[in-house]
């Protein structure tokens, strides 16, 4: 039986105003470093995105410092094919899948590589991330998801897994589950229209629903949250808060414990190039901190912080 570490666990990415990974415009080490002290005691685990220069520099701050942390380690896996039922229509020229396919091939190529030269921090690895769902931009097809998991098991040591939305894990993701060392599912109520008096309840419900497919593997979630803003795109504003997001996650994180399940909250920092030019843009508001550092109720509440004018 596959033995995945246990911890309080989160996501991470660190882009701040004015970065991003499109933009190619990376956060630097120094404000990695005052991130991870700010999440250090508190979050043993941390998931990342992809393989590229923040993934890279993160690891190269926890080596350095001498932190603590394990992580999950991620390859963004881009379009290689259209989606005609993705809601905001993004449409890509075939040269551009055709590009996007290469490009998957050289991420793949960097997880590999970090996998192995930091073996000692990175305890799984993960190929993909909401390619497969039916409202995704960047769609891949399931063989060739496969085809990159196979690739990934042949070449590292560590456990590897998919990041998917719970829905895809009951269908079209039983072909290549079977291969996979672990599942990983997300689960959003707020993006369903839940309260937040019946979110724990739809959460749990979403993971049973998946792990009864998959008996004999570990089930992890490694994404669910509750945003704090919202401008009625997918969520009404008055059901995202800083009040509904601690109520949330402190049911989810005592569920996590009781329960004995790996659980990724989504996720440390708020995230400014997210989403629409809307600054309510609910993409850009999912942080137990803000852009700023500065500590929601949630981690003022449960995980108290110094906030940084108070150092």
């Amino acid at each position: 039986m596959l033995n995945l570490p246990t911890g309080n666990a989160i996501c991470y990415s660190g882009y701040r105003r004015g970065q991003s990974p499109g933009d190619r415009i990376y956060p630097s080490k120094a404000e990695i470093l005052e991130d991870l002290r700010l999440l250090a005691g508190h979050w043993q685990l941390l998931r990342l995105y992809d393989s590229g220069p923040h993934a890279e520099r993160v690891l190269e701050v926890i080596r350095e410092a001498g932190l603590s942390f394990r992580i999950l380690l991620g390859a963004h896996i881009g379009a290689e094919v259209n989606n005609p039922a993705c809601p905001w229509g993004t449409t890509y020229t075939e040269s551009a899948l055709r590009a996007s396919h290469a490009e998957n091939d050289a991420e793949v190529e960097r997880l590999v590589a970090l996998a192995r030269q930091f073996e000692d921090l990175v305890f799984a690895v993960a190929v993909g991330n909401e390619a497969t769902v039916e409202w995704t931009d960047h769609l891949v097809p399931v063989d060739r998801l496969g085809e990159l998991v196979r690739r990934v098991k042949s070449r590292v040591h560590q456990p590897v897994t998919i990041c998917e939305n719970y829905v895809p894990w009951q269908h079209q993701l039983r072909q290549v589950g079977g291969e996979l060392d672990f599942i990983s599912l997300h689960t959003y109520p707020v993006w369903e229209y839940k309260q937040v008096h019946e979110a724990l309840r739809y959460t749990q419900d979403n993971y049973a629903s998946v792990a009864r497919c998959y008996p004999d593997k570990p089930v992890v979630i490694t994404e669910a949250g509750w945003a704090t803003n919202a401008n009625g795109r997918g969520i009404h504003p008055e059901n995202a808060s800083e009040e509904l997001q601690a109520i949330y996650c402190g049911d989810l994180l005592a569920w996590a414990r009781a329960a004995g399940i790996l659980i990724f909250v989504f996720e440390a920092f708020d995230e400014p190039w997210k989403g629409s030019a809307d600054p309510l843009e609910p993409e850009k508001h999912w942080g137990l901190f803000t852009v700023d550092r500065r500590p929601k109720l949630v981690m003022r509440s449960r995980f108290p912080v110094v906030a940084p004018e108070e150092e």
